[in-house]
């Protein structure tokens, strides 16, 4: 692996009426990403944005925990951190009206490498009515 992760994950939940806070809360974890629509946030580089949040967002990283450049360690650290295999979380997003989603971000620039999502956490995704998308880059 290089110094330049090649892949990394991020969980996030999602909807216009999200309260970032409930989430923090729920999860127990403080989020890397935390909008709520409507209202300025900190961006990633740590300054106040520009414009209000177009939508709610609630959102957890693996980049910081996980060096690795396959998206299995990633997407696993983050289910194991936020407890996705809790009882009652589809129910809590249903509740909450809200969509959850892993995003993986996979670094292709040669085109040679294919991105792995193990079938348990595609089911375990599923299960929870959440999706995972792979944001491909290629230079």
């Amino acid at each position: 692996m290089t110094d330049y992760q090649l892949a990394h994950a991020t969980f996030h939940v999602m909807d216009d009426s999200l309260v970032p806070a409930f989430w923090t809360d729920y999860f127990g974890v403080r989020p890397d990403t935390a909008i709520t629509k409507g209202e300025f946030f900190t961006t990633p580089s740590g300054r106040l944005s520009r414009s209000p949040g177009r939508v709610g967002l609630w959102g957890a990283e693996s980049k910081s925990f996980v060096h690795s450049d396959v998206l299995e360690p990633h997407l696993r650290f983050l289910i194991e951190r936020l407890n996705l295999t809790r009882s009652g979380l589809r129910e809590t997003l249903e509740q909450k009206g809200v969509k959850a989603r892993f995003w993986c971000y996979w670094d292709n620039e040669g085109g040679g490498r294919v991105p792995e999502v193990p079938d348990d956490i595609r089911a375990m995704m599923e299960s929870l009515g959440g999706t995972i998308e792979i944001d491909e880059y290629r230079w």
